[in-house]
């Protein structure tokens, strides 16, 4: 059976620019070890299992809102610059038109087009000022102006992951269970398989993402577990 060439596939690449990837797996990994840390913390500190799920809903409630906030400013914030870089290439490519393909052209000379080629491209381009302005921002700025993240998207993708990941670990408690190493248990399996679950996004082993994930939780959560056992016990909260 003859393989058709990806370049003949509608669509062989993944969609990275919708900016829903990376605030979701990255809230989705905070929440599950900033509340792993959190309840190894104050449970290494030998409070009591109530105290716990409220610390735990508290840092749900805060770090979600926090996270989405966080992206949405920072999303909006880059596209908001893009477009000012792109208004001010569009003001020279109406200024300086000769200039800019110049410009253009010396960029494709130096990654291997012959100079003619070149500039007989870049001065046929000029000729269309939206498909000018295009292919001036990907060429020096790297981005498509057409295809910048979605702040929203961003900001809701992020505050659902983190929600979900720091309700994993406190999922005992609320079942009624009061034991901290259960509930370590059950985070670290959350941080396991979140890992396995990117690993699908990135072609990656996924039980070399999810290990990876489940040694750096490990890590957060044995320091905070430390800091509350010396805590407790010299606070007098064991």
């Amino acid at each position: 059976m003859t393989e058709t060439p990806a370049a003949l596939r509608e669509a062989h690449h993944a969609d990275v620019s919708g900016g829903w990837l990376r605030p979701a797996v990255f809230g989705a990994m905070d929440g599950l070890v900033t509340n792993i840390a959190l309840i190894a913390g104050v449970g290494g500190g030998g409070v009591s299992p109530r105290s716990i799920v409220l610390t735990g809903a508290a840092g749900l409630v805060a770090g979600a809102i926090s996270m989405g906030l966080g992206e949405y400013t920072s999303v909006r914030s880059a596209n908001e610059q893009v477009a000012a870089e792109v208004a001010k290439e569009r003001r020279e490519l109406e200024r300086h038109p000769e200039a800019e393909a110049r410009e253009l052209a010396e960029a494709w000379v130096a990654r291997g087009l012959s100079e003619e080629l070149a500039h007989e491209v870049a001065t046929t381009l000029a000729r269309n000022p939206e498909e000018a302005l295009r292919v001036h921002v990907r060429e020096e700025l790297g981005v498509n102006p057409d295809e910048q993240p979605s702040p929203w998207s961003a900001a809701v993708s992020s505050f659902l992951c983190f929600s979900i990941g720091a309700l994993i670990p406190l999922l005992t408690y609320l079942l009624g269970f009061t034991s901290l190493w259960l509930a370590l248990g059950v985070g670290g399996v959350g941080l396991f398989a979140a890992g396995a679950v990117v690993a699908r996004f990135t072609n990656r082993p996924w039980w070399t993402s999810g290990t990876r994930q489940l040694l750096l939780g490990a890590a957060a959560a044995a320091a905070t577990y430390l800091v509350g056992r010396l805590i407790g016990v010299q606070g007098g909260l064991g």
